[in-house]
């Protein structure tokens, strides 16, 4: 006979009774019977456990100390053994992560792949990795797939986002906020998913429990009564849920198929580990799920007669393997689980473990994870102490027999709830703290509030057949009793309860359990003095000219400022762009905060330096990469590598990518960027590298070409024509000078036709730059255009465009400013206010920077007291002196400059048109004829002047001839 033949037996009944004969509802109920006894029936010892559960860790803990297996098998990602000794140097809750940015075997643009497998203390695989781990004589095997067949496995895209059989989806309030992000977006892998996959049916479990959530149903009916249970209850009652989860699956669950597959390969992964090393199945232990316990695959058993199961290869994927911080609440956020939950089950683990009855295993050796070297290393009195507390306070809990074990689920299931009595103290102190916590984060709470809250707690757990109030129960009391209202910036209540009820512990990574890339940045700045492993913000200051020793430091912090979120290392004083060094510095760092970050780090290289440089190269060789991108590089190349090389790698490369391009979007960005590298270039260099001179050259070229394109494309904005503009004429001398024809861009021009007001001022400003357009013709269209009615209102667009034009055409602020002062003296207020609000918007949304440029213009135009206001006449006013012709009273000057000027009269009359003056030459004749008249008046000018500096030169020979001349006389 069966060991749960009676039990069949009233199930049977039961059915009858329900269902009026029906099949359906018989076999399930039968087949949960049965697979509870084919459980139990295997010779391998299965233990079924359910994620984070105290009542799972109890009983591992009571079996590891009654069985003493030398075997355990756990199920856990096979690959990921290795990181399981470095346990020892963590302060749990820590996350056990693969990672892999460069894939091979998976769709294109899937990457990055990452999966986590948290784990915390009240969970029974830390139970088992801790005794496996400080036992000898003990193997500890895991038997569950790779990472990798994680992603192959996955029914659709393998980001993650969507992995049947790991993440929980449900309608609980999951935790938000920056302890959601430590887990990033990787897939979680937990032992023992137990949760309803048929939704009709947790709703009526969560109905007729009353209760809110599921993490609260499983507390009150499933933790509490199994904490005290014996290990034969234990497993009896966890192997019927997870059958009665299994059978009634929804049809079209997917999750079905991988589950079963999964049952396979670690079926398939312990008898070839018992091959080969000849264990005895009496001496082993299968720790897994309870929903897998109870598998019904052809593979189950070691009895099993199914044909041999193929393990499909693993991908070329390069996985990197690390340890990254957790929390409950990141553990409730990807796996779904109420807020708050993981807090109350490690409270309810505490408890039960202060009552005595079970001493937990812990890792020997195992720190707060602090920075420095000596960090995550136990003392050799610490050690003995430890083992000497876990022998001591060994206790056997409730016996287990090895033989086949008796029907316990009867008595369990037909035995009413032992119900625990209230405990007023514990409720009392409850009720105390939160009200005193509540004051300290700005709630107006008093003594009432704490009795109301007791009372209230009372109240809830009667309505929901409690005789003990439960922490869910007490936390709905202090959110309805103490939070009236909802403050920006406050606390809420239901986070002081957690807070009240253990807080959520944040896992640390030990400094041994680190990759190098982050012992090399805790190593690199310890010079600061400061615990890095802080979650605190701290601040720190760096007087960089009394301390140079420091700048090492400073390096370090600014390279992690461009990899990390921009809350882990913030600057608040100083700079560091081209051409600056900052003195001093201040920072805010966070860098304990963002350990994951700082590990993730790691799996792309040895050095920040090195994950830099793969980054920038990265970055300026992905497909949506511009040549703004690229300039952005080759500056952050500079700043933060100091490589000659590299930037002048990642030059050539945004000279491909400007030639390459097919439109002007980038245009402002890629302005910007090249004039600041070749101010800096032309003070740091002797020469510019010969990639600047190939940018210019081609950006020349590239934006004559697409210049009559842009002014009529709609597509192109105002904004990017005369960034283009500004390239044309601000980098044009550089341009000319490297071979570049101006008659292109004067072609380009010439070419442009566009409808646009912005873009017509655009144009206007261009020609006039070219001297196609002098100033007068200029300000007779902007008259023309004030003057007509039709054309007022699309003014300020043609103002826009005028602005825009004051970056390649910087002498055009003094027009731009009289064309403003003619608007607003001349159009009437009807006309006036109704477009000033255009006007203003306008210059708001299209140039911001420009409009400085324009008020410093006005500041020198208009006079700067009242006083002077009056008397004041606007430049463009003021009457105009009658030009002079000049006449030539005298001979005109000439000479070498003024005869090469008559042979090549055109750069003097291009000055002159651009001035308004006309242009008069002499005949080259008369040019010559005069110069050498010149010539004669210039050498006696410089003898007269020769003389009258050298006096007596000219008085001597004077005396000489009147002495000569007397002797004349007398002779």
């Amino acid at each position: 006979m069966s060991t749960f033949d009676a039990l069949r037996g009233q199930l049977l009944d039961a059915a009858e009774t329900f269902s009026g004969g029906g099949d359906a509802l018989s076999g399930i109920l039968s087949g949960m019977v049965d697979d509870v006894d084919r459980m139990l029936r295997e010779e391998l010892e299965i233990f079924p456990v359910c994620h984070h559960s105290p009542a799972s860790a109890l009983a591992m803990t009571r079996r590891l100390r009654t069985k003493r297996p030398k075997v355990v098998y756990l199920e856990l990602c096979e690959d990921l053994r290795p990181l399981l000794d470095e346990l020892r140097n963590c302060r749990l809750p820590v996350a056990l992560q693969a990672f892999a940015t460069q894939l091979d075997g998976f769709p294109p643009g899937s990457g990055p792949l990452s999966v986590v497998a948290p784990v915390t203390e009240v969970s029974a695989e830390y139970q088992a990795i801790a005794y496996a781990l400080d036992t000898p004589g003990v193997e500890l095997v895991l038997v569950d797939r790779s990472v990798d067949h994680v992603f192959q496995w996955q029914p659709g895209e393998p980001d993650g986002s969507a992995l049947s059989g790991e993440t929980a989806s449900s309608g609980e309030t999951a935790p938000s906020g920056e302890e959601e992000a430590l887990h990033g977006d990787a897939v979680g892998v937990e032992i023992g998913d137990l949760r309803p996959r048929f939704a009709e049916l947790e709703a009526h479990l969560l109905h007729h429990g009353k209760v809110r959530h599921w993490s609260e149903w499983w507390d009150q009916y499933v933790e509490q009564p199994l904490t005290g249970a014996d290990y034969d209850t234990y497993r009896q009652a966890m192997a019927l849920i997870g059958s009665l989860f299994r059978r009634l699956r929804p049809t079209e669950d997917d999750r079905l198929a991988i589950d079963e597959e999964r049952e396979r390969y670690m079926w398939t992964r312990i008898r070839e580990h018992l091959a080969a090393s000849g264990a005895v199945p009496a001496d082993c232990l299968y720790v897994c799920g309870a929903f897998h316990a109870v598998s019904r695959v052809a593979e189950f058993g070691l009895a099993a007669d199914a044909p041999p199961y193929t393990i499909t290869p693993r991908t070329g994927t390069n996985w990197l393997y690390g340890l990254i911080p957790s929390s409950h609440s990141a553990i409730e956020a990807q796996f779904g689980l109420a807020q708050g939950s993981v807090s109350i089950a490690a409270a309810t683990w505490a408890k039960a473990v202060r009552r005595g009855g079970v001493t937990p295993y812990r890792l020997e050796g195992r720190q707060g994870g602090g920075t420095s070297a000596k960090a995550g290393k136990a003392t050799k009195a610490a050690k003995v102490v430890q083992g000497a507390k876990v022998v001591q306070g060994a206790k056997p809990g409730p016996p287990a027999s090895d033989g086949p074990a008796g029907d316990r689920l009867s008595g369990f299931l037909a035995a009413p709830p032992v119900l625990d009595g209230l405990d007023e103290d514990e409720l009392r102190g409850w009720c105390v703290d939160i009200v005193r916590l509540a004051r300290r984060n700005g709630y107006l709470a008093s003594t009432a509030d704490a009795i109301a809250v007791f009372e209230t707690s009372i109240l809830l757990a009667g309505l929901r057949g409690r005789a003990r109030p439960t922490p869910y129960d007490f936390a709905d009391a202090a959110v309805t009793c103490i939070e009236k209202d909802v403050v920006p910036g406050r606390r809420d209540v239901r986070r002081l309860c957690e807070i009240l009820l253990g807080g959520d512990r944040v896992g640390v990574v030990g400094y041994d359990a680190l990759p190098p890339l982050a012992r090399d940045v805790y190593d690199r700045l310890a010079p600061l003095g400061l615990d890095l492993s802080r979650r605190t913000q701290q601040r720190v200051l760096l007087d960089l000219k009394a301390n140079p020793e420091l700048e090492p430091c400073s390096d370090v912090l600014w390279k992690l400022r461009y990899l990390l979120p921009d809350d882990a290392v913030r600057p608040i004083m100083g700079v560091r762009r081209l051409g600056e060094r900052p003195i001093q510095e201040s920072w805010d760092l966070a860098i304990g905060r963002h350990q994951r970050s700082i590990i993730e780090l790691g799996y792309e290289g040895v050095s920040v330096e090195q994950v830099l440089e793969q980054r920038l190269r990265r970055k300026v060789w992905e497909p949506q990469a511009t040549a703004g991108v690229a300039l952005a590089a080759v500056a952050d190349a500079i700043l933060y590598l100091g490589s000659r090389r590299f930037a002048d790698e990642l030059g050539n490369r945004a000279v491909e990518l400007l030639a390459a391009e097919r439109t002007v979007d980038d245009a402002p960005e890629v302005l910007r960027r090249i004039r600041r590298l070749l101010a800096h270039y032309r003070a740091t260099e002797p020469e510019l590298p010969a990639w600047c001179e190939a940018f210019v050259t081609a950006g020349y070229a590239h934006y004559c070409t697409l210049l009559p394109t842009a002014f009529t494309e709609d597509d192109t904005g105002v904004r990017q024509v005369g960034a283009m503009l500004g390239f044309l004429f601000t980098l044009e001398s550089l341009a000319l000078s490297l071979g570049c024809d101006r008659a292109q861009l004067e072609l380009a021009v010439r070419q442009s036709h566009p409808e646009d007001p912005a873009k017509v001022a655009l144009l206007w400003a261009a020609k006039t730059q070219l001297g196609l357009l002098s100033r007068d013709e200029l300000r007779a269209r902007c008259d023309e255009l004030l003057a007509n009615p039709l054309v007022v209102p699309a003014f300020p667009l043609y103002l826009s465009g005028f602005v825009q034009a004051l970056e390649p055409v910087p002498a055009l602020a003094p027009f731009v400013v009289e064309a403003l002062s003619k608007a607003f003296a001349r159009l009437p207020d009807s006309v006036l206010l109704p477009w000033l609000p255009t006007l203003i918007t306008t210059l708001r949304k299209h140039v911001p920077e420009l409009v400085p440029v324009l008020v410093r213009e006005a500041g020198r135009t208009f006079p700067g007291g009242l006083a002077e206001l009056d008397a004041w006449t606007p430049p463009w006013e003021r009457p105009a002196a009658p030009p002079t012709r000049q006449t030539r009273t005298a001979p005109v000057r000439s000479g070498p400059v003024a005869a090469l000027l008559v042979r090549h009269p055109q750069a003097c009359d291009a000055v002159a048109a651009l001035l308004g003056c006309p242009a008069e030459w002499p005949a080259p004749d008369e040019v010559q004829a005069q110069a050498r008249v010149d010539a004669q008046a210039d050498a006696g000018v410089e003898v007269r002047e020769l003389l009258a500096r050298h006096p007596a030169t000219t008085g001597a020979i004077a005396a000489l001839l009147d002495r000569s001349s007397e002797r004349r006389c007398v002779s």
